[in-house]
């Protein structure tokens, strides 16, 4: 199966590139407070879970989850639940595979995966689509992406983008977020050149003719940390709070919701029980990343598990807990820019509903 990308070099950009090809594609189309109508009122058939009931799991059969990307850190919980028998002893059995080169939404959206791993930004275009995808969780709390340059660069704050390269995707969001970062300090998005670097390697691309790239910290920071190449970076979230988006996020359809709560229950108690366990355990969550995947490079899934594992659920009251300001913060600042023509509902496209309770 072919992977998305071929590296981790810009994930935030690639999930927005990816709004480009859901652009083309179509669908029809849930969440608590939203609990929305696609997710079961509280109290109506939702079963408790063999962990609640403390009784033998029901058999729910097989799922399958994709993630959005090469496997790393993000996806650690999803690797300890299978690992550690958390989704097991809920009596389901899930399947983590690679995404295909459409991406994982389109996996969800069609059935063909009954779970994914996506993010805020190509769900909400999905969404304008009509594509039917309900966010379950936000993996991260806080968006931890921005842009990152070599110290050597200067670039410190968004008014130094001016005269310089920006390697991106070739989507127009990347243009409207880095210009409204600009505006607020009086700074002229005509004044970036924007060149489309595909698949490189950021290492490799800012030795060459770019300057600056949208990268999270998490992998290619912590890569550069040890690579020891100082890098500035400028947070999307601290210029503007509707960038603070949710990225990634857990994702499933109306339909698995309406047809087959119990097991979306369970899958998200399961990776509930697994992002803790990364939460309270970084170095051991780490070695079961690793043993699912030993070509990736442990020192750097090592040191990458430490700085993420207190950002997994940071200050919510809950890991995965997500709230609806932050859903329309985002969808408003795309309508701003003209790059969502749809008024969306908000409520449908995330829930809480399948959270463990606090």
């Amino acid at each position: 199966m072919g992977m998305v990308q071929k590296s981790w070099r810009g994930k935030g950009a690639a999930a927005i590139a990816a709004l480009l090809i859901l652009a083309g594609c179509g669908g029809n189309g849930n969440n608590e407070g939203g609990s929305g109508s696609a997710a079961p009122s509280p109290g109506a058939s939702a079963p408790a879970s063999a962990s609640q009931s403390g009784g033998q799991a029901a058999d729910l059969g097989k799922v399958k989850v994709v993630l959005d990307w090469t496997p790393n850190t993000n996806h650690t919980g999803l690797y300890v639940a299978a690992e550690q028998g958390y989704w097991k002893k809920r009596g389901l059995d899930v399947e983590i595979v690679l995404p295909p080169e459409s991406g994982a939404d389109q996996m969800v959206a069609t059935g063909a995966a009954d779970f994914g791993v996506g993010a805020q930004e190509g769900l909400t275009l999905a969404r304008e689509n009509d594509m039917p995808i309900v966010s379950l969780a936000a993996i991260i709390q806080h968006n931890t992406s921005g842009f990152a340059s070599p110290a050597d660069k200067n670039i410190k704050e968004p008014k130094d983008f001016e005269g310089h390269s920006y390697g991106g995707w070739g989507s127009p969001a990347e243009q409207a977020v880095i210009g409204s970062m600009m505006q607020k300090q009086g700074a002229d998005v005509n004044k970036v050149k924007f060149v489309n670097a595909g698949t490189a390697d950021f290492f490799t691309a800012v030795q060459k003719d770019i300057d600056f790239e949208w990268i999270f910290y998490a992998w290619t920071g912590i890569e550069a940390e040890q690579r020891g190449t100082k890098l500035n970076m400028v947070y999307l979230s601290d210029f503007d709070k509707r960038l603070d988006y949710y990225t990634p996020v857990l994702t499933t359809s109306e339909k698995m919701i309406k047809d087959k709560p119990d097991a979306v229950r369970a899958f998200v108690e399961g990776a509930s029980e697994g992002y803790q366990y990364a939460i309270d355990h970084p170095s051991e969550a780490a070695d079961i990343l690793i043993k699912a995947n030993p070509d990736l490079n442990a020192g750097l899934v090592k040191a990458s598990q430490a700085w993420l594992s207190p950002k997994y659920k940071d200050d919510a009251p809950r890991w995965g807990e997500q709230k609806r300001e932050v859903w329309s913060g985002y969808a408003e600042f795309l309508k701003e820019h003209e790059l969502l023509t749809k008024d969306l509902d908000y409520d449908a496209m995330f829930t809480n509903e399948f959270l463990p309770q606090p």
